[in-house]
């Protein structure tokens, strides 16, 4: 297919990764098909082409069916504006104020439809203009410019990106050699890599995460600029930083996106805390749990068994929390209910300034926390109240991890949850008076007062 589309190609016309008018490929030179695109989709396109307006199947709709994978969002570019949109769907809301798009809502489904972008200029755009708006570090603020599918195509991030495909003639337009890229597995921003990264910081976690999702390396001139543009990432605001935080480590590839984030300096702009915290020394037990929580994740994403932000953000806090507890248990004289709740309370008002975590993450992720103090204290009816607890099996799963990088004490306290779970409610009886007499008997050795000697009422030493 690759062979047939770029002979076709390279006899219309050069083409370089800048936009100079599309190839066209026809239907019999590639495998795009109807039957590939989602009903739903099908609708907006042949509903915009009805009403007069130009509607293309555009991005990562093209891209994954080309790469012979499953789309999971299509995405559809028109020269219909939002307000004309809106005008002929009734189940269309408007959303966004950087990028004005319409979203067709067809119950769970939804289908993202943007007008194509024109060209801003760059003068009027920092001048404070309603419709485009730069900030100091040539970062967009405001875009809803509005052009040609030339200008729109342009305004594409990476190469591979920049494909169209009608359903009025079954052609697929290709920009800026995207399908040539595709073939050489090769992510490459359109235009001066410098200035894409500065109009969207983001673009660079994207570059990221479409190499490893699509087992693609980025081209050399689009990776030269990243680590020294790293610190732009600052401004962008903690609530899209999460949304990248989900795209990156809850997609099925959460290993490789760390391995990635580490390696061009971007993660510290996820978690500051815990990158500081990596670079030390002893960072041993922090690495290989967050390796081992993302592992986990990946793992259950590929089995289609549900996974929670939460467990992930449990994993990685995890040592920067216990460090900060222990260092106001030795500077102060709270107790360790109320050291932990301290702790907590400022990592997560740190953290926050970097990802906006939502509270519904947050509660669950304190929860698995507080278990691990729990997990321990197994007397009387304590082990039922924790067994029922809403999130056992939450915290239950992050003690087998922490065992897995701890060992020692954790190994047995774990294989002793996990028996107790399996055992018939007599056996469970059992077991809970057995750790309490274990308890008890460890407790009277600590508080047996040793024998005085006869020099002064002190002590003699202990020589067990």
């Amino acid at each position: 297919m690759y062979k047939k589309v770029f002979k076709k190609g390279q006899s219309s016309r050069a083409q370089s990764s800048q936009t100079q008018g599309p190839i066209v490929i026809t239907r019999d030179q590639h495998p795009v098909s109807r039957q590939d695109i989602s009903s739903n989709a099908l609708k907006v396109l042949y509903r915009l082409n009805k009403g007069g307006y130009d509607a293309y199947l555009v991005g990562g709709g093209v891209r994954d069916i080309l790469l012979g994978q499953q789309p999971k969002d299509f995405d559809i570019a028109t020269n219909a504006t939002p307000e004309q949109i809106k005008a002929l769907f009734r189940n269309c809301r408007l959303i966004g104020r950087r990028f004005r798009l319409a979203h067709i809502v067809f119950g769970r489904d939804i289908i993202e439809v943007a007008t194509f972008r024109g060209h801003h200029d760059s003068q009027q755009a920092q001048s404070g203009d309603k419709k485009s708006k730069q900030s100091e570090h040539g970062m967009l603020l405001r875009d809803n410019i509005y052009g040609t599918i030339d200008e729109d195509a342009e305004r594409r991030d990476f190469t591979i990106n920049a494909l169209y495909y009608s359903v009025a003639d079954f052609n697929i337009y290709d920009f800026a050699n995207g399908v040539k890229d595709i073939e050489n597995r090769v992510i490459r921003l359109i235009g001066d890599p410098e200035t894409r990264f500065r109009e969207d910081p983001v673009r660079m976690l994207r570059a990221i995460r479409f190499a490893t999702k699509l087992d693609m390396t980025i081209e050399a001139e689009t990776e030269a600029p990243i680590t020294r543009l790293a610190p732009l990432l600052d401004n962008i605001p903690p609530a899209r930083m999460f949304e990248e935080f989900l795209k990156l480590f809850v997609s099925g590839k959460a290993v490789a996106n760390f391995e990635q984030l580490r390696a061009y300096q971007l993660f510290t702009y996820f978690f500051p805390i815990v990158e500081q915290a990596l670079s030390a020394p002893d960072s041993d037990n922090l690495q290989a749990l967050i390796n081992l929580a993302l592992g986990n994740t990946d793992d259950r994403l590929a089995n289609e068994q549900r996974v929670t932000p939460a467990f992930l953000f449990a994993a990685i806090l995890w040592y920067p929390l216990q460090a900060h507890i222990n260092q106001l248990k030795a500077s102060t004289q709270l107790t360790p209910q109320d050291a932990f709740f301290a702790a907590y309370h400022e990592l997560m008002s740190e953290q926050q300034r970097s990802i906006a975590i939502p509270k519904r993450f947050q509660l669950p992720m304190k929860d698995i926390w507080i278990l691990q103090d729990k997990f321990y204290k197994r007397e009387g009816k304590k082990a039922f109240k924790t067994l029922e607890h809403p999130k056992f099996r939450a915290g239950y799963d992050f003690l087998l991890l922490r065992a897995e990088v701890e060992g020692g004490e954790l190994l047995e306290l774990a294989k002793w949850w996990t028996d107790f779970q399996q055992a018939n409610p007599d056996t469970r009886s059992q077991m809970i008076k057995s750790t309490s007499k274990n308890t008890s008997s460890r407790r009277n050795t600590r508080r047996r007062r040793k024998p005085k000697s006869s020099n002064g009422g002190q002590r003699q030493p202990n020589n067990h």
